[in-house]
């Protein structure tokens, strides 16, 4: 299998230098969110895919701002790591040909896995739901703000000034929008749909479905394309969860449970909704472990200013049917086609989000309610906004964490999440959590939102 995969990847190799490709840039999401790039020519590919690039242990405890922080296990920057990149997920840049993007995987001297490395945290998650006898869609749906910015001044203007959806917005966005779906499609990412949103210079993409691995990859590799594409248009691309005071930006995590024959257990059962039992019990354990979830989808102190109700962020821990303003929000599809298209998403994520850490939690705690099999409540069929307090209480309808420190809370005091990450790597994001509160809570959002706004 190992002289297999090295000849895969010398072919890989011959076929991009064929293409023009002279470098690689490989991608590593730490555990502040930031995609953090190490860069190498290509004819040291297959060095670097045996022996990996070095980086400080401490980089599993860094934080948006770049910062660090410690925990027990990782008290400084004593210990190193090894990046190895994924060679099956190589591909040439369609906006910048010269270089090719892998994602990274961390390893320790010894060749073995880490457990502070987040894709391998999904693979894992990918791998235990296979071996209970399941498999995941997944698909991002991620909304970014598309500005003009001066050089001289630094003043940000955006691109369109809507109305959302609109003819005039989209006739402004056109030339880029075209150049990004020729991008991407020659990448391999598939796209749904692709528009401008609601907010002034915000577009939206809903990208394909495809595993979970793929569809976290999928997520980073877009981000990269949006902002190589807007830089050729003059435009630059923030994703950052709040832009505006008062307007964010969401990353909607759409998935659905199928079995290991391809058919979709969020259809066609007798349960609410037609769901299957398994597909129910997938969901409960969600919903159950949804507050801790936030940690790692809400990660900055600026994404609980856009994670408000009345916002169609998903502000509380309910589920509904076609309900927007549910946290969940189960989605059947059209009559005909719901084997095809029935699935849940998860609203309340923001472009900060982790991309693997999230896709594994949901896939831990959807697991978790499988084997415990949890049920759901009733769906909630109102805007829980609109209810006073006490008809919230009596129909347990709960608001999610309302700031980044009641999150990191909820993700410390979850046992489910932490027996699935480990140890190790539960600490550090508790401790990261903790520690970007720490340091921005109680300042002006106007402050946070200018701070924030090129990180992501």
């Amino acid at each position: 299998m190992a002289a297999d995969k090295e000849q895969r990847l010398r072919r890989k190799v011959e076929e991009l230098r064929a293409a023009g490709v002279r470098h690689v840039v490989c991608t590593m999401v730490d555990s502040g969110s930031i995609t953090r790039v190490k860069c190498f020519h290509l004819e040291d590919l297959e060095h670097f895919a045996h022996s990996g690039s070095g980086f400080s242990i401490l980089w599993a405890l860094v934080l948006s701002n770049d910062h660090f922080t410690t925990t027990e296990a990782i008290s400084g920057p004593v210990g190193d790591m090894r990046m190895l990149p994924d060679t099956d997920a190589l591909v040439q840049l369609a906006a910048s040909p010269e270089w090719a993007w892998v994602p990274l995987d961390l390893f320790d001297q010894e060749g073995q896995p880490l457990e502070v490395c987040p894709r391998q945290f999904l693979k894992r998650m990918v791998g235990d739901a296979r071996q209970a006898g399941f498999q995941l869609g997944m698909a991002y749906e991620l909304e970014w703000s598309l500005s003009v910015v001066d050089d001289d001044t630094g003043a940000v203007r955006p691109v369109h000034m809507g109305p959302g959806y609109s003819s005039n917005a989209w006739s402004i966005v056109h030339p880029f929008a075209a150049d990004l779906l020729d991008a991407l499609a020659a990448q391999e990412v598939t796209v749904s749909q692709l528009h401008p949103e609601y907010s002034h210079g915000q577009m939206e993409v809903s990208l394909g479905v495809a595993g979970p691995l793929k569809a976290a990859d999928w997520h980073v590799l877009f981000r990269h394309t949006v902002r190589t594409i807007g830089e050729k248009h003059g435009y630059r691309s923030s994703f950052s969860p709040v832009t505006v005071p008062g307007l964010g930006n969401g990353s909607h995590l759409h998935f659905s449970l199928c079995d290991l024959a391809g058919d979709n257990l969020f259809c066609g059962g007798d349960r609410v909704v037609e769901l299957t039992a398994p597909g129910e019990a997938f969901l409960a354990g969600v919903l159950q472990e949804l507050d801790a979830i936030i940690a790692l989808a809400c990660p900055t102190v600026p994404s609980y200013d856009r994670l408000q109700p009345e916002k169609w962020a998903g502000a509380y821990r309910v589920w509904g049917h076609e309900n927007r303003e549910a946290a969940l929000r189960f989605i059947t599809g059209m009559a005909g086609g719901r084997r095809d298209t029935a699935n849940m998403e998860l609203k309340s994520a923001d472009c900060a989000g982790h991309p693997y850490l999230l896709c594994g939690a949901v896939i831990a705690a959807g697991l978790n309610g499988i084997a415990t099999g949890l049920r759901l409540p009733d769906p909630c069929w109102v805007d829980p906004g609109k209810l006073t307090e006490a008809e919230r209480r009596a129909a347990g309808y709960e608001q999610l964490p309302a700031s980044l420190s009641e999150a990191a809370d909820a993700l410390a005091a979850s046992s489910v999440l932490r027996d699935a990450m480990g140890g190790m790597l539960h600490d550090c994001m508790v401790a990261v959590r903790r520690a970007e509160a720490e340091a921005d809570e109680g300042r002006p959002m106007e402050e946070l939102v200018r701070e924030h706004l090129w990180r992501f």
